[in-house]
Formats: structure tokens, sequence, C-alpha cells
């Protein structure tokens, strides 16, 4: 008869390798003496605010007063038009006060009328490449994966289509994206001149639409990662996406290096901090202005994707600015409580790029 005893512990290599395993899904295991089960999520760097805002450089000036945003270097490639735009120097007044200069609104927004968003559409092609007629080709972005080759602009531009990326290597025309919180990602093929720009908010990081997007233009263009030069405008900074446990969800479903994204940021308001009881809500945890709360680095979120992809760290460049600090020089609907207009950036491949 077989007598009973206590169970044999586990090796110390199997507990090693569970608590990896445990790790890996940011959970740490019941220690004994503790209540069973998963005791806690492990913590997050915490940090300020300030200490996680990017400031955008200052915007350059075009001859029609069009304030956009270049990437350093990129001006060497002068086969190639690109810019970032900023919510200065345009013709509308839906978003502004009533003394205030117009503002360049490039969606086409409810509040807005369609023929000033035209006109500045128009202002923002010129700025960029010297003539107000070329073809800016948008999309009716989706929050996808969703990739779009462009060989016909005219078609393209009288029924856009459903889709959160562009790509051409047809010089003449624009690619754009609309953003107004979410991150805008510009890529271009130094080698083979070819193009694409990419719409990136939580969703379609999820969904790694930069990284599907460069591959993709493997496939069209042959391109190579270390051929490609990125550049990650302006989007709402680390700063200010406050999130929920959801979120956090989603992106550890897709990446290990997820919890890397995120961080604690504390409110560092001083009479709430002493007096947290007056400014109590029934916001959902990570929708409120109190306390701590965790924030999501999306810029980053696709500066890794780029690096996935097997771009250089060199060949990627971060641009910079809040949209949700900065007010005065960006629209941003998280600020705004979704009354706000749409930037675009834009990037394209010289008229005259083939005579160079």
């Amino acid at each position: 008869m077989q007598s009973s005893s206590t169970p044999n512990p586990l090796p110390a290599q199997n507990v090693a390798a569970i608590d990896g395993l445990f790790e890996d899904a940011g959970l740490a295991r019941s220690l004994r003496g503790h209540a069973a089960g998963l005791a806690r999520r492990r913590r997050f760097e915490r940090a300020a605010p300030e200490e996680l805002s990017q400031t955008a450089p200052a915007p350059r000036v075009a001859p029609n007063g069009v304030q956009w945003l270049p990437v350093q270097g990129w001006e060497k490639f002068d086969w190639l038009w690109h810019g970032f735009s900023t919510r200065r120097g345009g013709e509308s007044r839906a978003y502004c006060p009533g003394d205030a200069p117009g503002e360049l609104n490039l969606g086409f927004t409810p509040e807005d009328s369609p023929e000033t968003v035209v006109r500045n559409r128009r202002l923002l092609a010129a700025a960029l490449t010297g003539n107000q007629a070329t073809p800016l080709v948008t999309l009716r972005q989706i929050h996808s994966n969703a990739l779009v080759l462009i060989e016909a602009p005219d078609a393209a531009r009288e029924r856009p289509c459903k889709a959160d990326g562009l790509m051409t290597d047809r010089p003449g025309l624009l690619l754009a994206v609309q953003t107004a919180d979410c991150i805008p990602v510009l890529v271009a093929d130094r080698k083979r001149r070819a193009v694409a720009a990419f719409h990136a908010g939580w969703r379609g990081t999820v969904k790694r639409i930069v990284e599907s997007g460069v591959g993709r233009m493997r496939l069209e263009f042959g391109s190579h990662p270390e051929d490609l030069a990125a550049a990650i405008g302006p989007g709402i900074g680390a700063c200010c996406y406050a999130v929920g446990e959801e979120m956090l969800s989603s992106f550890e479903s897709q990446f290990a290096y997820a919890r890397e994204l995120f961080r604690e940021v504390c409110d560092a308001d001083p009479v709430r901090a002493k007096y947290p009881m007056l400014f109590l809500t029934q916001c959902a945890p990570g929708h409120s202005p109190i306390g701590t709360s965790l924030h999501l680095d999306l810029a980053e979120a696709n500066r890794r994707q780029l690096l996935a992809a097997g771009l250089k760290p060199r060949s990627i460049q971060l641009v910079g600015g809040c949209t949700s600090c900065q007010p005065d020089l960006f629209f941003s609907h998280r600020a705004s409580q979704g009354r706000a207009g749409r930037m675009l950036s834009a990037i394209g491949i010289r008229a005259d790029a083939g005579r160079r």
C-alpha cells in the first residue's frame, strides 16, 4: 500500500519557467502565505506628464501663409515632397474665435464647409509642391490595416477608398492621411523612389498597419528595409493619452513588448493631490483626470513596428509634438471633446523626379 506523503516540490528550473510565463503575461504568481490565484499585475514605470511631453519644432511658413512641419534631413531627397500640416494658415473659421485668423482644417467635417476645405487643401498642395493643382489623394479612413496601391490618382480622388494606408511610385501626386490625435507615418524608399503614408490610430496600430505596410512596399516595389526612411508625425503623446485596461489587453495580445509602451502617469495638480475626495468622478479607469492613470505611447508603438519591419533606428525620425498639449498648433479630437478639424500628413514624388 502506497503511503501518502507531501508532494515533492517542483524543481527550481520549472518554477522559474512558470514565473517567466506569468511575467510575459504581465502577472505575478502568488507566493506561499498569500491568497491563492494571480496576485497582481506588475507595476508600470511612473512618470509625470511633463516628463513624457514632446515639443514640436518651429513650423515652416510657406509664402501663402500655411505653416507645416518638415522632416529634418529629408530636404536632401531632391525628388521628394513631404510635410505634416498644422492648424495655422488656412481659411476655416469653424474652430477658431471670431477675431482669430483663419485655420487650415483639411478634413470634411460637419462644422466646416466643403468649399473651404477644398481651398485649404489647395493651399497645402501649393505649400508643399509649389503648385496648388498638384493632385492630393486621401482615403475614407476606417481604423484598419487595409492598404491601397495608387496607380490611377484621378479615380481615387473621385471616390476615396476605404483604407488607412496609401503607397505609390508614380510621380506628380501627393498621398495624404488625416489625423487629429492618431499617429501619421510617412515612409520613403530612397533607392526605388516609392512612398507611403499610414494612419495609425490605436486600432490600426494593434493590427500592425505600419509593419504590414512596409511588407507591402517590399512586395509592390521591391523595397529593401535598409533603403527606407520613415517619419512619425505629431499625434497625441504619452503625456496625454490616458487609456483603460482593455487597451492594455489588446496590445498584450499582439506584442511581446506591449508593457514597455505603457506608463503610469501621476496627476501633478497639488490641490487634487491634497483633497482627492473633492474630485471623485464616475469615469471608467484610465478616463478620469484624477490620480494615477495608464498612458500609452502610440508613437513609440509605431516606431517599434518600423524596427520590426527591418528599418534601421537612424532611419526613423520622431518629428515631435503632442496634439493634445499644443492646441494652438494642432487640432486634437480628445482635447476639444470631439469638435476638431483635421490635419493632413502628405508625401509624394516630384513631378520632374525622372529628369533629376
